[in-house]
């Protein structure tokens, strides 16, 4: 259950961060809001996590797998630029979590 919490965690991240982008600087009421209760409930699913998986592992999958998801989500819905160096970068992040993954990283 404590990986499914973290996937709720990151994907509740993601979800704050682009209402973020979509408020504007904080001048749109409805993304604005949405970001505060998003980041709430991801930061809920963390502590849920973080009952049975290191804290090193965690925050290292939560924050890597939520930046390569907000940048692929830049890149698509927001028509960010894809250069060579935010690819090597994607991957390198991805590359990062799996190591972390197989490194067994739970209690």
């Amino acid at each position: 259950m404590h990986w499914f919490y973290l996937v709720l965690a990151i994907l509740s991240e993601v979800a704050g961060t682009v209402c973020m982008k979509l408020s504007a600087g904080f001048t749109k009421t409805l993304p604005s809001v949405l970001m505060w209760v998003f980041y709430a409930v991801c930061f809920a699913f963390l502590a849920l996590t973080l009952k049975k998986i290191d804290v090193g592992v965690a925050y290292a999958i939560w924050s890597g797998v939520g930046t390569a998801i907000i940048a692929a989500v830049g890149i698509i819905y927001f028509r960010e630029p894809l250069t060579m160096m935010r690819a090597i970068g994607l991957i390198t992040i991805i590359a990062g979590v799996v190591v972390l993954n197989l490194s067994g990283g739970s209690h």
